[in-house]
C-alpha cells in the first residue's frame, strides 16, 4: 500500500515539474512497432538514425518492410545494433501480421489485451518490455511498460527488492496508477505548477506526434506519461553510476540511508 501511494506521488511530482512528454514519437502504429524492436539493447539516438535510414529509403511501412530484401534491411537498421537479428525479426513480424490479420494492424490491435499480449510474447524477439511497448504505444492498451530505468528507480527508492520480477513491478505500477485523479484534473494541475518548475533544469520533451497525441483512455495515457517521465529521470538523473540525486525532482522521496549510499557511488 505504501509503495503504491509513493508511486502516485512520483507521478504528480514529475508531471508538475516537467509536463507532457509526447511519447511515443511516431507517425503511425507501425513506426512504433519498428521502434520497439530497434530500441532493444541500444540507445534511442541509435534508433533514430536507423529510422531515418528507413524513411530515406521509403520503406518505413508494412509494404516497405515486406518488399525490401533482408540484406538491404540489415544495412538500413545497422545503426541500431544487432542489425541482422532485428531485420529478421521485423520481417517475421510482417509475415505474422499478413498470415493472421491480412496485413491489418487495426485488426491485430483490436484484440483483447491479455490475448494480444500472449500472442506478441510468442513471437521471436519479443519479450515483456517490447510486448508492452507495442500494446501501450501502438495499440493504446492500458499496460504499463517496465524498463531498466523503472527497475533502477524502484530498487533505489526501496519500493521493491532488487530481484523483483518484471510482472511484479508492472503490477505495482498498474495498481498504483489505476485510480486517483482524472486526466483532466491532472492536466490542470500540471499547467498550474509547470511555470515555476521551468526555472529548474527540465529535460526536453519530444514534440507532439501523430501517435503521441492519439486518442486513448485516461488510464493508458497515465501509463504512457509515467513511463516517459521515468525514462527522463533515468537518462538525466538516476544514472547507473554517479546518480545526480540532489537535482532530481524525486530526491525528497529517496530514503536517507539510500541517498548517502548513492552519493558514495
Amino acid at each position: 500500500m505504501k509503495s503504491r501511494a509513493q508511486i502516485r506521488r512520483y507521478y504528480h511530482r514529475l508531471s508538475r515539474a516537467w509536463g507532457p512528454q509526447h511519447w511515443w514519437p511516431a507517425g503511425s502504429r507501425f513506426e512504433v512497432i519498428v521502434g520497439a524492436y530497434l530500441t532493444q539493447n541500444t540507445a534511442w539516438t541509435n534508433v533514430e538514425r536507423a529510422m531515418a535510414n528507413l524513411r530515406r529509403a521509403r520503406v518505413l511501412s508494412l509494404a516497405g518492410i515486406r518488399a525490401i530484401s533482408l540484406p538491404q534491411l540489415e544495412q538500413l537498421v545497422r545503426p541500431a545494433g544487432y542489425f541482422r537479428q532485428k531485420a529478421a525479426r521485423l520481417k517475421q513480424f510482417v509475415a505474422h501480421l499478413d498470415a493472421n490479420y491480412g496485413g491489418s494492424l487495426r485488426r491485430m490491435c483490436a484484440r483483447p489485451t491479455a490475448e494480444l499480449r500472449e500472442e506478441l510474447l510468442s513471437l521471436n524477439g519479443i519479450g515483456p518490455e517490447t510486448a508492452d511497448s507495442i500494446l501501450l504505444y501502438a495499440a493504446n492498451h492500458p499496460v504499463f511498460v517496465v524498463d531498466a530505468y523503472t527497475r533502477r528507480l524502484v530498487v533505489r527508492h526501496r519500493l521493491l527488492p532488487e530481484k523483483a520480477r518484471y510482472e511484479e513491478i508492472r503490477a505495482l505500477f498498474e495498481s498504483a496508477l489505476s485510480g486517483g485523479q482524472s486526466q483532466k484534473q491532472h492536466t490542470r494541475d500540471t499547467k498550474d505548477h509547470t511555470k515555476g518548475a521551468r526555472e529548474a533544469r527540465v529535460p526536453a520533451a519530444h514534440p507532439p506526434s501523430r501517435m503521441s497525441t492519439a486518442r486513448r483512455s485516461e488510464l493508458a495515457q497515465r501509463y504512457n506519461e509515467m513511463h516517459a517521465l521515468i525514462v527522463q529521470v533515468g537518462k538525466h538523473y538516476c544514472h547507473k553510476r554517479g546518480p545526480e540525486c540532489s537535482g532530481c525532482p524525486l530526491h525528497r522521496f529517496l530514503p536517507s540511508d539510500s541517498a548517502l549510499r548513492l552519493r558514495k557511488d
